[in-house]
């Protein structure tokens, strides 16, 4: 017989601080409820640390920004320079750009800051870019993500804006030249316009509104609801799980990777220090945006290479290759629409076709499953190519907003330049459109062909009967795996003929989506029948590289005796892996 005897309390272990302080924390906030979230596995692929670089810049970004405010004046009275920069003693300016040149050279590490800010501002936004165009190819915007895409591009819209209103607010020559093409931009916009310059800039530019009024938008109203964004869209990713890429184990109700604690948290530290340390690297060396040498804005001067930051120059050379087109309607209302189209309907429509893209391919193929599996490029080739379309698109736009630095450094006529990106608006995209797609339609030839012959090796063997032959090793059952389990998109049928001479009233509604979903999935290749891997496994080549059936094989061995890649015979072929045979 026992007995279980209370231990007096002077015999009790006193727990440790640590745990102490946990069950303090647990009684008013229910840490421990958060265990669920501590273990939540992510994936881990290359690919998914753009997102990462661009959260990173984004806490850079809220750090110096914060650092700035107590230094810059968002002022534009007018003042007399009299600070330690000798070239630009005794120049008016405005107390904006004042504040920014003595931030510069006057206070301590204040030359550092802004260049951290300017760079983690650029390395921010194009590293959204990629990390868009990474769903985009890759498939991640269908459902249940399609909220989180539009939140997605919101935040890369919203970014793009900052970006811009923070380059604006030091008033320097070059982003006044910027400023006075936005409230033209605004101007041109029919019906709202006039109310649209008066909000923005308090009236005709410049006054003694438009920076103060940035500034509220650059430090206060922008930033507020793009971290409020970031914060949704990382509940969304914790809400429905994180995409991953198909192989061995991978299904569309798991998630293979590494959990939140401790693995995963310490992989993300320590890349938030790499991205923090290149950032500051290149703040540190590389010189931008030096606004003392482009001296104030002043209305009647411009400096020659006048050139945006890079993400807006899509738009500048939008600008540029537009014709001065311009037409009057009744009412005496002059139409410009050598600055409507380019600078507000063709941006329009770009953002509106990218961020809309999830529906209009639901919409078209009729898919309502979820999906947590990403596709490769190669698997969705007319995707695939609008989208290095609609990148090449970008590409020709921003290279014509540079016509006048490539005139200058090529020795070029700048008309020359212009017309070449006016045509290369339309010819371009359209040929890296079809060159992209035979691309993606040629890599799924060669998935096939690897699936069916294995992989080449680069190493010649020559047969018993003289012939010469590559030696192809069969694939590693992690590629195999992946090849195997794509799943080739159904086209949906054409609609279906009248009955009984009632003529269908959906017909053109089934037609056109009949159509579309030719051409997002029609041509593809065929996945190997179950026939072709048993005939290729038989015929062809097992997994030591020797023939099953005494003959030369595909990948130039036989299973005699000779040209065998190991020195074994007939041994070697039978001990076949059993769960290489196809049943």
């Amino acid at each position: 017989m026992s007995t279980t005897e209370k231990a007096p309390h002077s015999a009790r272990t006193v727990p440790p601080r640590g745990e102490r302080i946990a069950d303090w924390a647990d009684g008013r906030l229910g840490i421990y409820q958060f265990r669920f979230l501590i273990r939540k596995v992510f994936p881990d692929h290359w690919t998914f640390m753009f997102g990462e670089i661009a959260l990173y810049s984004f806490i850079v970004l809220l750090i110096t920004g914060v650092w700035l405010t107590m230094f810059f004046d968002p002022s534009m009275t007018e003042t007399v320079y009299n600070g330690s920069h000798v070239p630009l003693q005794g120049i008016p300016m405005s107390q904006a750009y004042a504040s920014t040149i003595k931030i510069s050279f006057d206070v301590r590490g204040g030359l550092f800051i802004r260049q951290l800010h300017h760079w983690s501002a650029l390395v921010m936004i194009a590293a959204l870019m990629i990390h868009t165009l990474r769903h985009f190819l890759t498939g991640s915007f269908r459902r249940p993500r399609e909220v989180n895409w539009l939140i997605g591009f919101v935040i890369l819209v919203l970014v793009t804006l900052e970006g811009f209103v923070g380059y604006s607010l030091p008033d320097d020559l070059l982003s006044g030249t910027g400023l006075r093409i936005a409230e033209g931009v605004t101007l041109a916009i029919p019906l709202v316009g006039t109310y649209l310059t008066l909000f923005l800039f308090g009236g005709e530019y410049p006054g003694h509104d438009v920076i103060p009024r940035f500034y509220s938008f650059h430090i206060l109203l922008i930033p507020g609801i793009v971290l409020a964004l970031v914060a949704v869209h990382l509940i969304y990713v914790f809400y429905h799980k994180h995409t991953q890429f198909r192989g061995p184990g991978r299904t569309e109700n798991n998630v293979v990777g590494q959990p939140l604690m401790p693995v995963y948290t310490a992989k993300a530290g320590g890349f938030f220090f790499l991205v923090f340390g290149v950032l500051a690297l290149l703040a540190g060396i590389a010189q931008i945006n030096p606004v003392w040498t482009y001296g104030p804005y002043r209305a009647d001067q411009i400096s020659q290479g006048s050139q945006p930051d890079w993400y807006m120059g899509f738009l500048e050379g939008a600008l540029r290759a537009m014709p001065a087109w311009e037409f009057v309607v009744p009412g005496g209302y002059t139409v410009n629409m050598g600055v409507l189209l380019p600078a507000v309907i063709l941006p329009t429509v770009m953002m509106a076709v990218w961020a809309l893209w999830p529906f209009l391919e639901a919409w078209v193929t009729g898919d309502k499953r979820e999906h947590h599996l990403l596709d490769r490029p190669r698997e969705a080739p007319a995707r695939t190519a609008f989208c290095c379309a609609f990148v090449a698109l970008y590409l020709v736009l921003f290279f014509g907003g540079a016509n006048d630095v490539l005139a200058e450094r090529f020795h070029l006529s700048l008309n020359t330049i212009t017309w070449t990106v006016r045509i290369g608006v339309f010819v371009v995209p359209a040929l890296t459109y079809v060159i992209t797609r035979r691309i993606c339609l040629g890599l799924q030839l060669r998935d096939r062909d690897k699936l069916l012959h294995g992989r080449e090796t680069g190493r010649i063997k020559r047969l018993p009967h003289g012939e010469f032959a590559e030696v192809h090793a069969p694939l590693d059952r992690d590629q195999e795996y992946t090849l195997l389990s794509r799943q080739l998109p159904e086209i949906l049928p054409a609609p279906a003929p009248a009955d009984d001479g009632v003529p269908n009233p959906d017909a053109r509604k089934e037609m056109l989506r009949h159509r579309l979903s030719h051409w997002l999935h029609g041509g593809q290749t065929a996945q190997p029948t179950v026939e072709e891997l048993r005939h290729a496994l038989e015929h062809g080549h097992s997994p030591n590289g020797h023939s099953s059936n005494g003959d030369a094989s595909s990948n130039g061995h036989s299973s005699n005796g000779h040209a065998s890649s190991n020195g074994h015979g007939q041994a070697a072929v039978e001990g076949r892996e059993p769960d290489r045979e196809v049943h």
